[in-house]
């Protein structure tokens, strides 16, 4: 009787603001079980609400620097003045756990990792593991409508959002994956589709 070994998965997902990808990750958390959301540390403070060790680990400047000098993490940037970052370790026990880990981050952050798994021999369970999607909007036009029918920034800021996400498209040939979220359920259905195929597949 073949008994194939389970194949806990590190699931990055990058989309330019606006794609829906916030949604699409909701949808998988619900359905499969087994899935858990990346928990980065910060040095920003709580917003209402949050709650420590669950939306973030909240840390000072001091302990996210240390981290950064012991190679702790898999993958940090700073934004708006803010450090953020994954844990390595975080991540690695949840996947000898047999626990799918999802991360939505942006396509320096993906870049980070693929990098640290490429050159990094402690990361062989992490190269085992890893598999990204990029998420694109039908077009730009679509996506700068979508954001402005938000009516949460200015036109200034919009502007500023769709000249980073030109910058963002021009990384979708680094992932494994890339799909166009034109039709919302489409989409999911190819997204979880992919994460079935993964959990098949031979490495």
């Amino acid at each position: 009787m073949i008994d194939p070994e389970h194949r806990p998965l590190l699931i990055v997902i990058s989309a330019p603001s606006g794609t829906g990808k916030t949604t699409l990750c909701d949808r998988l958390i619900s359905e499969f079980r087994s899935m858990k959301y990346s928990v980065s540390c910060t040095t920003r403070s709580p917003r209402d609400g949050e709650i420590d060790g669950v939306d973030y680990h909240f840390i000072d400047e001091a302990s996210f620097q240390t981290r950064i000098s012991e190679g702790a993490f898999l993958e940090h940037a700073m934004v708006h003045g803010k450090h953020y970052g994954t844990l390595s370790e975080a991540v690695l026990q949840n996947l000898d756990q047999g626990i799918d880990v999802l991360m939505d981050i942006d396509v320096q952050g993906a870049a980070q990792i693929r990098e640290a798994i490429q050159h990094g021999a402690q990361h062989e369970a992490l190269r085992r593991a890893y598999v990204d999607v990029f998420i694109a909007p039908p077009s730009l036009d679509v996506l700068r409508a979508r954001l402005k029918g938000r009516g949460k920034d200015s036109d200034e800021v919009i502007e500023r959002r769709m000249q980073q996400v030109e910058q963002e498209l021009s990384c979708w040939r680094e992932y494994d994956y890339f799909i166009i979220n034109d039709r919302l359920d489409a989409t999911y259905d190819t997204l979880r589709s992919i994460i079935i195929a993964e959990h098949h597949r031979r490495t």
